[in-house]
């Protein structure tokens, strides 16, 4: 199996890719003394790069990044690739759904989460697969699980639950999330690349 290294330092984020790859990866906890990465890429796939490069080369291994940003249409695709952002560079969560929530108050909120998880081998080689739930943004936050905007999104192929209501694998069945880590391991399978 695979030996690679979680680049993520969100604890949540962390939990679920540990999750979705179990069995296909032998993931690895991102070193706890390596710096924190600046995420300024203009992209997901730029900022998941940023973080599976810094990895990558901190251990040696190979490296598993992802990114994730929200797209609001009545906000012409924002919050995007500032999604952890959007309510400044030090927000909360809940900063960013009461920003959310005050942003879309009388517009339209329709939405998708996008999602981009992205292996790199120290010799520069890369898988990378996407993934894409559309969506709506609830009126108000409903349910205690998850983190980020999951209070807040209304999955389009979901039973009207946000995925703060739902359990870990019904979210992991529906999210962006799962299915970009779905894809990645696939891709894994059919390449069988080794480091």
């Amino acid at each position: 199996m695979l030996r690679a290294v979680c680049a993520s330092a969100n604890p949540h984020k962390v939990a679920e890719i540990f999750d979705l790859m179990g069995g296909v990866i032998d993931l690895q906890s991102r070193p706890a003394d390596l710096a924190d990465v600046v995420e300024d890429a203009d992209t997901l796939i730029g900022n998941a790069r940023l973080k599976a490069v810094a990895v990558c080369n901190a251990t040696g291994l190979p490296a598993l990044a992802d990114d994730t940003g929200l797209e609001v249409d009545a906000l012409n695709g924002a919050p995007g690739v500032r999604t952890a952002r959007f309510a400044g560079d030090h927000a909360t969560d809940a900063d960013n759904r009461v920003k959310m929530l005050g942003e879309l108050s009388g517009k339209t909120r329709t939405c998708r989460f996008r999602t981009v998880a992205l292996l790199r081998f120290p010799d520069g080689r890369e898988v990378i697969a996407e993934g894409v739930c559309e969506g709506s943004i609830a009126e108000a936050e409903m349910g205690e699980r998850g983190f980020g905007y999951d209070p807040l999104f209304i999955a389009r192929d979901g039973d009207g639950r946000t995925f703060a209501q739902m359990t870990v694998e019904e979210k992991h069945e529906l999210s962006h999330r799962g299915k970009a880590f779905r894809a990645l391991s696939q891709l894994l399978k059919n390449d069988s690349p080794t480091a």
